[in-house]
């Protein structure tokens, strides 16, 4: 025999009985144990990839399973009740929670979960009692002092909310937020002593920043310390000559101490500065400009002005001031100007928007540039119908009828009814624009609608004649429409010109020359219309001459008809 092979052999057997009586030596409780804590992992991880995907349902379901197989893990509660708190099951996660930092009272995670669902059972101070336990444990929770302190203040327990403060301050030094709330709570307890302490502490921590120094001057302004506070603020300027809000502060507090002369210089040098605020310009110049006017007053303003001027960049809120101080001195056109510009640069402004549109209609209205502040208008506030029916008119007015009709339409949809003034208006806008574009009958309908809210409307009443003359429809109607606006405004051309073209049509030619002579006599520069209306009558009554001499006048214009030429041309009269 080999000895060598025989060897082999032998050693081969050993190993592999050696193996299987290593695995004979686990019991069936040890395998079991091993093999649920195996089950129990892959049910856990699980859970994580279905918690991360947001999938509620089916996370629950996987920390549920892997709980039996490891049900004094406490990982696996505190997953759970992360479930329960995200879908809104504060009561069902807390048992969770407890059994979890019960399991693991080191994790303060476990501690944060159970604190987070005190507060969402509206719990707040149970909540509290678990911060403090963390925050008391060394540096590493002192972070937990800024929601401790949010809890406490809540509940108006303010000593407690002060001892947690100052422990915040202690861990992140001198900090606006902090130094701001103990204040708040040193004035709640009348304790001005300590809140002006505070402030400075907060000054001194933060050398040269106005903003602190501010906030001290008007904790000191308000509790009457004016001389005090004036001293701070002057001490501040001799230290940091460049601060413009500090001069302001100085403006003010002088002008409280009566000191006018000296406190305009302080105004003053704070306008000269390109540093100070647009607004806190705005604001100080609208101030002075509700005082009563005097001299002194305008020239201070003058003098603002002019300052503004070479120190301000544009701003929205300084146009709007100057132009309040033209509606005031009844500059209209001036101020009109100045809040296009602040609109420009701020739309958001829905009074200020109507008050430009409704200040830029009239007879030398420029449409085209109204209609960038009607469109702005519909843009920045789309459901105000008003801004609609704006648009509407001024596109009117500028021949885009198809647009006006949509404008308009939108403005009566969005009024529902509520102004019955913008319906009438909006019907009569409408009447006229479905009219241009050939929709007659629906123009008509509209006009009907409006003189149903305002039987008395001229404009409607005027424009619904015309255009029934026009269509030589419902004569009569127009007659006695046209008649009644004419008894309530004898001199006004257009409706004179009105008028005697319906009767024209009604072929009442002496009326009508009778009531057309009447308005070339109102119309200091007539119209191409109203000279080829005077025409057209003058050849009905037999006089050729005269008729040509008028139709002549209007050639040339846009206004006339394309009938026109062949008149002239022909020496008689083309419908």
């Amino acid at each position: 025999m080999n000895f060598k092979r025989t060897l082999l052999i032998f050693l081969l057997v050993s190993v592999g009985l050696t193996s299987c009586f290593s695995q004979e030596r686990l019991s069936k409780k040890e395998r079991k144990a091993l093999l649920s804590e195996s089950q129990g992992t892959r049910y856990f991880i699980e859970g994580e990839k279905n918690l991360v995907l947001d999938d509620l349902e089916k996370a629950f379901f996987y920390f549920q399973k892997a709980m039996e197989f490891s049900p004094d893990e406490p990982a696996i509660h505190y997953k759970i009740a992360e479930i329960l708190v995200k879908a809104n099951q504060a009561e069902k996660a807390m048992p969770y929670a407890m059994k979890a930092a019960e399991l693991d009272g080191e994790n303060k995670y476990y501690s944060l979960m159970l604190a987070e669902i005190y507060t969402n059972l509206q719990q707040p101070l149970k909540a509290a009692e678990i911060l403090e336990k963390l925050t008391a444990d060394g540096e590493n929770n002192q972070q937990y002092n800024l929601d401790l302190a949010s809890i406490y203040l809540n509940e108006k327990e303010l000593d407690k909310a002060l001892i947690v403060l100052d422990r915040a301050e202690a861990f992140y030094g001198i900090m606006e937020p902090i130094t701001i709330q103990k204040q708040r709570i040193y004035l709640s307890k009348n304790n001005l002593a300590k809140a002006i302490e505070e402030g400075e502490k907060l000054v001194e921590a933060r050398p040269g920043n106005p903003t602190y120094v501010m906030n001290l001057v008007e904790i000191l302004y308000n509790n009457n310390r004016v001389d005090q506070a004036l001293a701070l603020v002057f001490e501040e300027i001799n230290k940091y000559p460049n601060q413009p809000e500090l001069q302001m502060a100085a403006h003010t507090l002088l002008k409280e101490k009566g000191n006018i002369e000296e406190s305009n210089r302080y105004l003053y040098s704070a306008f000269a500065s390109p540093d100070l605020d647009a607004e806190v310009k705005s604001k100080a110049y609208g101030s002075i400009l509700t005082e009563i006017k005097t001299p002194e007053r305008e020239l201070l303003l003058d003098s603002l002005e002019s300052l503004i001027a070479s120190s301000t960049p544009e701003n929205a809120e300084i146009y709007a001031a100057l132009g309040q101080r033209r509606i005031l001195e009844q500059k209209n056109n001036e101020a009109i100007e100045y809040f296009k510009k602040s609109l420009l640069l701020n739309p958001k402004n829905p009074k200020m928007l109507e008050q430009v549109i409704l200040g830029s209609f009239g007879e030398d209205a420029d449409f085209e540039e109204l209609e960038k502040f009607t469109v702005l208008g519909v843009d920045e506030f789309p459901e105000n119908p008003e801004f609609w029916f704006y648009d509407g008119v001024v596109k009117s007015a500028q021949k885009q009828d198809e647009e006006a009709v949509v404008s308009l339409n939108k403005a009566i949809e969005l009024n529902a009814n509520k102004n019955p003034q913008l319906d009438q208006v909006a019907f009569g806008s409408l009447g006229n624009s479905l009219y241009n574009l050939g929709e007659k009958e629906e123009a008509f309908r509209n006009f009907d609608k409006a003189l149903e809210i305002n039987p008395n409307d001229e404009q409607v009443l005027n424009n619904y004649s015309y255009f029934l003359s026009l269509e030589k429809k419902n004569l009569e109607k127009a007659k006695s429409m046209s008649d009644k606006v004419i008894k309530r405004f004898p001199d006004n051309g257009t409706f004179l010109d009105t008028h005697a073209w319906v009767l024209f049509q009604l072929e009442d030619y002496e009326g009508a020359k009778k009531y057309m002579d009447l308005a070339l006599k109102h119309e200091t520069e007539p119209s191409a219309v109203m000279l080829e209306h005077y025409g057209d009558i003058l050849f009905h009554l037999g006089q050729k001459n005269e008729a040509l001499s008028y139709w002549k006048k209007a050639e040339g214009s846009p206004e006339a008809s394309d009938k026109l030429s062949q008149k002239i041309k022909e020496g008689k009269y083309h419908e």
